[in-house]
């Protein structure tokens, strides 16, 4: 049912909150860091590991798909909750960390248009329905 991939995105939701409090300390840094990011990266391989398992019904499934939609609104709405004074007092670690997320990211990046294969592209638009769409011209 939905209800249980809303139970696994609370699980997970406190389990990356434990995990972003205890970041925070071994950081020096009187804050969650990162505790919300933590608990999608958990729901996702949460799912993906119950789907391998098949442990994961399709109602469960929806439930989880749920919150993969939400997940832009729930990182605005925790990050407003969160201490971002106390955690820029911190000295450098929310510059270093901004850098290294967008390190990765473009690593991450380069490597899957690299290793992805390179399919047919698209074919052209039928000028048919060019013409039907509003707005388009």
């Amino acid at each position: 049912m939905v209800i249980f991939g809303t139970s696994l995105l609370a699980i997970c939701f406190v389990v990356g909150m434990y995990l972003g409090d205890l970041l925070g300390v071994a950081l020096g840094v009187k804050a969650n860091v990162g505790g919300v990011g933590l608990a999608m990266i958990l729901l996702i391989f949460a799912k993906m590991w119950l789907e391998s398992k098949k442990l994961m019904p399709k109602a469960t499934e929806a439930g989880v798909g749920y919150w993969g939609a939400m997940y832009i609104p729930i990182v605005v709405a925790m990050a407003a909750q969160q201490n971002v004074v106390v955690a820029l007092k911190g000295g450098w670690v929310a510059l270093i960390a901004a850098v290294v997320a967008f390190a990765l990211c473009a690593c991450c990046i380069a490597l899957l248009s690299r290793t992805g294969k390179r399919g047919e592209p698209l074919p052209p638009l039928d000028p048919a329905i060019l013409a039907d769409a509003p707005g388009i011209r």
